[in-house]
């Protein structure tokens, strides 16, 4: 694969969200709404049912939430 094949396939299922104009928390949550959607078109288009897709976006959220741990001496809280 070239490098011109891979920048139109990213070109056709990455959707950039704007940097300007958001706080911290909307520019995050904007960011991870618009990779959900990328990765829901990708999974379309390869033959996934909705069905199929929403079980696969539910089981890996689930295991990111499950595995998080927050650092202990967070100086936020």
């Amino acid at each position: 694969m070239t490098k011109d094949s891979d920048f139109s396939e990213h070109e056709l299922f990455v959707t950039e969200f704007p940097k300007q104009g958001f706080g911290i928390v909307d520019y995050l949550q904007g960011r991870v709404h618009f990779a959900l959607l990328d990765q829901m078109k990708l999974m379309h288009t390869s033959g996934m049912t909705k069905d199929q897709i929403k079980e696969t976006v539910l089981i890996r959220v689930s295991e990111i939430i499950e595995n998080f741990e927050p650092e202990k001496d967070s100086k936020s809280s």
